[in-house]
């Protein structure tokens, strides 16, 4: 089982790999949209974890390639943000939260997200 993390944000995304490695799991992070899919190349990924609000997103086109391997994709954005969260859904995301709803499930619920 193998995840990649989409996110600028260096606090959250320390705190994602923290739990995945506390779960043994193998879970790499990419700061960008084009990181992310090289890091595809040489393994597709059982699991991706997006943040909705990073800058380099463009959602139709990373879910087509993404779909194209056969990854989970979950996704988290703003509670504030209802388009983004519902675009997300939308557009084919596995899983759509808020974001607070992913940190409190985060825990819990991270090897089922990445299998």
């Amino acid at each position: 089982m193998s995840g990649l993390l989409l996110s600028d944000d260096l606090i959250f995304t320390s705190r994602i790999l923290a739990t995945a490695r506390a779960h043994g799991l193998a879970m790499t992070a990419a700061k960008t949209q084009d990181a992310l899919l090289a890091k595809t190349k040489d393994a597709p990924p059982t699991g991706v974890i997006l943040d909705l609000h990073n800058p380099t997103l463009d959602l139709s086109a990373l879910l087509s390639e993404l779909k194209s391997l056969g990854t989970r994709v979950i996704a988290y954005g703003s509670h504030v943000d209802a388009e983004r969260l519902k675009a997300a859904r939308a557009t084919g995301c596995d899983l759509v939260l808020p974001r607070s709803a992913f940190v409190e499930k985060l825990e819990n619920e991270l090897n089922n997200w990445l299998s």
